[in-house]
């Protein structure tokens, strides 16, 4: 539209106007939708199936019964938009906080819980990446050919939600050489598919040890005083000021994505290596800008340039919640049954194999690593490595609503060894698409990483002798 032409609000306008609005009130009309299932329904009330699912799974189904009249109600290219974008916000609102551990800590666990994330991380990459090499070499001759690289995209929705599996599958289907026409829509099934695994696979561990009498709910501790939420120290901006709290809450978000979109565009015009990851890696660049951000205001509150704390914990947990929450809803809702036709059944095969390896690896290092509270880490990872961290909080808090394991304490501070170990398969992704060649090279670069991730995890049993003197590292619960 030429900027020196006048316009007007009118459905003449919609595209300009309207169009975003109408995306972004079906989605949060829907999201409330499917909370109202969710409270309905027992069954979803007790498989502890995110609203947001339900939300984007009734957005689709609608979607689809009105596109057989004619009438398209989703943009699906505006609802991946809004998936790419919310996946950042929500981890640069999660990086502002500054939370720390509610319990103390081992060392050796939180590097522990950081080399399960990478290990689980690399287990789900070469065995998708295997499935699909296999599936491509079956059916490189025929009419229909699976991508060898889109396993890769595997641990990715399982382990980082509709986002960035939205992101690669995007990605391999602009890459050629790829030969993938997921269009978005691949990822985005796989992501949608585990959060129903972390929900029914965790609901079922629960139960299922509860009633061998291995779990047992924990009780909640008293709190004592109330505190509140949006100002515990009591020297935060008052709700009253010229600007809302909120409003700066958002300013720091704001803040940051610029920051990342800065560094994503010098990337960008750097080299074609640096460009294939700049854009790919939005979340990531916001986290680092988000974290710079935070040191530098503690630095400005150390030297007594700032005196008061902007940043507040509760409201960057709601932003980074609405975001999340949006981006379930837009992802579910944009997938394109057209375009994974030719998919159903390695999607079918990964999303099987996929929980099955998941769920025994997290079982088994959390019965070898955190011992004395096995089952809340078991639940917490698995709900993290296979939906989002709201998964495993809330399966965690089925069975310790009080948070009095050191669980959530070892999440946080995990965080940064976890990027660390996880850093591998992120900075492949590009590599791997380039060629079938490269494929089968990370593919191995993979199992190896995942050989050494669980070689330190399983150290105490491969390495007996010299850790027989050293007693095991079992919490226990302080009445």
């Amino acid at each position: 539209m030429d900027h020196t032409m006048s316009w007007d609000f009118t459905m003449a306008n919609y595209g300009a106007v309207w169009s975003f609005l109408v995306q972004l009130g079906l989605l949060l009309l829907f999201l409330m939708l499917g909370n109202i299932l969710r409270r309905t329904i027992p069954l979803f009330r007790k498989c502890l199936v995110p609203s947001a699912l339900l939300g984007g799974a009734l957005l689709l189904i609608v979607d689809i019964i009105i596109k057989a009249f004619g009438v398209i109600l989703v943009d699906n290219r505006m609802m991946q938009v809004i998936t790419y974008h919310c996946l950042a916000i929500g981890f640069a609102a999660m990086s502002l906080k500054t939370e720390k551990a509610t319990m103390k800590t081992k060392k050796c666990q939180v590097f522990e819980f950081g080399a399960l994330q990478g290990g689980t991380y690399m287990l789900q990459a070469f065995t998708g990446l295997a499935i699909t090499i296999v599936f491509f070499l079956l059916t490189r001759y025929g009419k229909t050919v699976v991508s060898y690289v889109c396993g890769l995209i595997l641990p990715l929705g399982f382990g980082q939600g509709p986002g960035n599996a939205l992101t690669w599958d995007v990605n391999f289907t602009n890459t050629p050489a790829a030969q993938f026409a997921g269009n978005g829509s691949f990822g985005l099934s796989l992501a949608s598919i585990g959060f129903v695994v972390a929900s029914v696979f965790g609901v079922f561990h629960i139960n299922i040890f509860k009633k061998k009498g291995q779990i047992k709910v924990r009780e909640a501790r008293e709190t004592g005083a109330f505190v509140d939420p949006t100002n515990p120290g009591g020297n935060e901006i008052p709700d009253n000021e010229s600007v809302d709290k909120f409003s700066l809450q958002m300013g720091f978000v704001a803040l940051a994505y610029a920051i990342a979109f800065g560094f994503m565009c010098l990337l960008g015009v750097l080299s074609k290596f640096t460009n294939s990851i700049a854009w790919g890696f939005n979340f990531l660049w916001a986290s680092l800008a988000a974290m710079a951000i935070k040191a530098v205001v503690k630095r400005l509150q150390k030297h007594n340039l700032m005196h008061r704390s902007y940043i507040n914990n509760y409201q960057m947990d709601r932003i980074s919640g609405f975001a999340f929450d949006l981006m379930i809803v837009a992802g579910v809702a944009a997938i394109e049954i057209n375009d994974i036709k030719n998919y159903i059944l390695p999607i079918v095969i990964l999303s099987v194999v996929g929980s099955l390896i998941t769920y025994i690896y997290i079982r088994k290092v959390s019965k070898e690593c955190f011992k004395g509270f096995e089952h809340e880490f078991f639940l917490m990872s698995f709900g993290t490595l296979t939906g989002t961290a709201s998964n495993g909080m809330i399966l965690t808090k089925e069975i310790d609503p009080g948070l009095r394991t050191p669980t959530s304490s070892l999440y946080i501070l995990s965080n940064f060894p976890a990027m660390v170990m996880i850093a591998p398969l992120l900075f492949l992704l590009g590599f791997a698409g380039e060629s079938f060649l490269n494929a089968c090279i990370a593919c191995g670069i993979f199992f190896v990483l995942w050989l050494v991730y669980t070689t330190y995890l399983f150290r105490r049993k491969i390495f007996r002798k010299r850790y027989q003197n050293i007693p095991e590292n079992i919490w226990t619960e302080v009445e």
